[in-house]
């Protein structure tokens, strides 16, 4: 019981490292959209 409760854990974590890379990535893509349509 307690193998299947670790690899949901770790299934877990993985999900959350997913989704804070992208949104970290999404948000340094945002920085460089933005830096390229600034007025110059």
């Amino acid at each position: 019981m307690s193998e299947k409760r670790a690899e949901r854990q770790v299934a877990f974590r993985v999900l959350i490292y997913v989704f804070v890379t992208h949104l970290f990535a999404g948000f340094i893509w945002l920085l460089f959209y933005l830096g390229g349509h600034a007025d110059k």
